[in-house]
């Protein structure tokens, strides 16, 4: 049974899709990836899971030992094992890291699932992302939508979606990193491998290091301290190593404050601990509607007007969805040039 009829109805498209399954086509998909594809598998993903510290080095075990051109491949993924029969050309991608990823390998998705209340690309993607079409958002995954678009490989994350991962294999092959955030570079290869452009994200890593290590060395030996400051609604975070953000100034060499030194995502503070973001540098940024924030309550304190960045005018508003929400090379790269702007006089 094909899902290749153009012009159908979506809802007839995911039909056909689960038919297929039905009919034992399963995309290539792992038979043994049922008890990760859950809400229990995106729990021990997320910050505070068993399995968040060590998805970096986890990620690395995981792609293919195919050749570069060989196809059919199989790939080793956070779900278990897919088998891509002929090199992707119509790709959906179901976070901005994904989309970052393949947009960097020249390779326009026909579908995009964007962070809750952004319809739209990326400013710094809409050139090379293209006009991919909207197929719900990261945590509300419209099935029909990504049925109809006739993918023959969906990338995502176990994090993200781990409980429709089933539903998606039915439709395409699909390929699952375990998380976005601190093991973006590990995402890349795993895409890359997917795609046949290992090579290529390979190269785009070697120029992002280069270029955050000869940041490094710009700033000399005497580096100023970083904090990397967000205002989210219901909370206020700091972040810390474990990171999109922390491991660019890891890679640069950039200090943080010794509260920040930690291996986690973030550490949250109220309006009355502004003084635990004291750096030489703050660094902002507001995730969404700054009115739906605590930012005008933490920065009406005389505690946050008391810090050294503040008083040195040394604290800097940076676009979030660079610094906070880019997730891939794309982003990583402005971020370094936006830090090179502010550190190095």
């Amino acid at each position: 049974m094909s899902l290749r009829r153009r012009g159908t109805a979506a809802a007839v498209a995911l039909a056909a899709a689960l038919s297929l399954a039905a009919c034992g086509a399963d995309g290539g998909a792992d038979k043994d990836a049922a008890g990760k594809a859950d809400d229990g598998g995106k729990k021990a993903v997320a910050q505070g899971g068993k399995d968040f510290g060590d998805a970096a080095a986890k990620t690395a075990a995981m792609g293919t030992d195919a050749e570069a051109g060989e196809f059919p491949r199989t790939i080793t993924h956070a779900l278990g094992k897919t088998e891509i029969k002929a090199a992707p050309k119509r790709v959906v991608v179901l976070d901005v890291g994904e989309l970052d990823n393949v947009a960097s390998l020249g390779i326009r998705p026909v579908g995009y699932a964007p962070t809750e209340g952004d319809d739209g690309i990326p400013g710094y993607l809409k050139k090379e992302a293209g006009n991919p079409k909207n197929v719900g958002t990261i945590n509300s995954l419209n099935l029909e939508a990504i049925a109809a678009l006739e993918p023959d490989l969906i990338l995502g994350s176990q994090l993200r979606a781990s409980d429709k991962y089933k539903e998606l294999s039915q439709i395409a092959p699909t390929v699952f990193s375990i998380r976005p955030g601190f093991t973006w570079k590990e995402n890349y290869l795993l895409n890359a491998a997917a795609l046949d452009r290992t090579a290529e994200a390979k190269a785009k890593l070697g120029e992002y290091e280069k270029k955050a290590k000869q940041l490094g060395t710009d700033l000399g030996e005497n580096k100023p301290t970083v904090t990397m400051l967000r205002y989210m609604p219901g909370k206020i975070r700091l972040y810390a190593k474990a990171s999109f953000i922390g491991t660019i100034l890891d890679d640069a060499g950039v200090p943080r404050p010794k509260n920040q030194q930690i291996n986690d995502l973030a550490a949250e503070i109220s309006p009355e601990k502004m003084d635990e973001a004291d750096a030489d540098w703050i660094f902002t940024g507001v995730y969404g509607d700054p009115s739906k924030t605590k930012r005008d309550t933490a920065e009406s304190n005389p505690l946050w007007k008391d810090l050294r960045a503040v008083k040195a005018g040394q604290a800097k508003d940076v676009p979030d969805e660079t610094w906070y929400l880019g997730l891939g090379v794309t982003a990583a790269d402005k971020v370094l040039d936006d830090l090179r702007g502010f550190l190095v006089k």
